[in-house]
């Protein structure tokens, strides 16, 4: 089996160094927004995949780590991919699209409600400013019908 590279993989490698992260969370209506900073190393698998492995403090103090594959599926046109990280025990699966701009790739998931009580939809939203910088919003779809933005990220290129 032989698979060739898309452009859409070449566009996966502008993910690819060294990264910091500033993150701005807040996982309720209730619960006031968390500021933290991490780390994150991007390397391509293949040419056909990118693995990012981030390292960040958590709200409360501890060490997070968190895993995320993406590569593009030409047979369905998507760009696929996997999330897990050691504070969750969900296994987020990833598919999405770029924009006409091919500047936003948003990525369409499933995962556990903030009351843990049933599941939800979920977007990951990447969005380069720049060669250098990328941000990186997560959404929630609530009970509402409206989407909640949570989450946004920062990352700035170190190598």
């Amino acid at each position: 089996m032989h698979a060739e590279l898309q452009k859409q993989h070449q566009w996966l490698d502008q993910l690819i160094g060294e990264w910091t992260s500033e993150v701005e969370c807040s996982m309720g209506p209730d619960q006031p927004p968390s500021k933290t900073h991490g780390t994150e190393v991007v390397r391509s698998f293949g040419g056909l995949w990118i693995i990012a492995e981030g390292v960040s403090e958590m709200p409360d103090g501890d060490t997070g780590k968190t895993i995320m594959t993406l590569g593009f599926d030409p047979q369905h046109d998507r760009f696929v991919g996997t999330f897990i990280g050691t504070m969750m025990t969900h296994l987020w699966i990833y598919n999405g699209s770029l924009d006409a701009t091919e500047k936003v790739l948003t990525l369409d998931t499933e995962g556990p409600n903030f009351s843990q009580s049933g599941m939800t939809k979920y977007k990951d939203i990447i969005e380069f400013v720049s060669d250098d910088h990328r941000i990186m919003t997560s959404q929630i779809l609530g009970d509402d019908g409206n989407w909640l933005q949570f989450m946004t990220a920062h990352y700035r290129r170190q190598r």
